[in-house]
């Protein structure tokens, strides 16, 4: 995604094809990610081909059979159906809405389907939730002022919710929100939802902050 990103195109292809190759889409129904940043641009494989490589109809066959195969952890388990898992977890939680799940993905619903299973986690709105962290891939490196205010913006919709831990479904906000969090004095744990999940499953006890 960088190597696209930033106009490195014969890198990014390069991944791709890798990629593909070391998953055997073939012979799987579906390659389930827990980072919504590297699943759009894993579901994006097609279009990067055609944009690359416009005359390499192969590749482009290659990569958007690939791509179609890809799906975030949270709409694979709704799609499924998964066991209602029995443990409670009684936190307070609010939800953040990762651009590249919900602008890129279009996924809003799975993730709080999901943790609306869990017996006992309260789970409150957060205000401006699918508006950006200001981590945003690179975007943190390059454009650090911008980045902090929209940090401290969605930091003040946090702590208004009076939660004791966010959610997030992409690392690059996990790590932003942590850094902001901490940077205010603040004890909210930034969690995966699919940390929450194990939480309830029973085979996980409850992270450290």
């Amino acid at each position: 995604a960088i190597h696209y990103h930033s106009g490195a195109g014969e890198p990014a292809i390069q991944f791709a094809n890798t990629n593909v190759s070391a998953f055997s889409a073939d012979d799987i129904d579906a390659v389930i990610v827990n980072v919504a940043g590297c699943g759009s641009m894993l579901k994006d494989y097609g279009h990067m081909a055609e944009e690359l490589s416009p005359e390499d109809k192969s590749l482009h066959q290659s990569l958007a059979g690939f791509a179609g195969k890809i799906k975030d952890i949270s709409e694979f388990l709704v799609d499924l159906g998964p066991i209602p898992p029995q443990g409670e977890v009684r936190m307070r939680a609010t939800y953040h809405d990762a651009c590249h799940l919900v602008h890129a993905q279009k996924i809003r619903t799975p993730p709080r389907q999901l943790l609306e299973l869990i017996p006992g986690l309260e789970l409150v709105p957060l205000t401006e939730s699918d508006i950006c962290c200001g981590a945003a891939g690179s975007y943190n490196l390059t454009e650090a002022d911008m980045s902090d205010r929209l940090a401290q913006r969605k930091l003040g919709n946090i702590l208004e919710t009076k939660a004791d831990v966010v959610v997030s479904g992409n690392a690059g906000c996990t790590l932003q929100l942590k850094a902001a969090l901490k940077k205010a004095g603040s004890r909210v744990q930034v969690l995966h939802p699919m940390e929450l999940l194990d939480m309830s499953y029973g085979s996980a006890t409850k992270p450290s902050s």
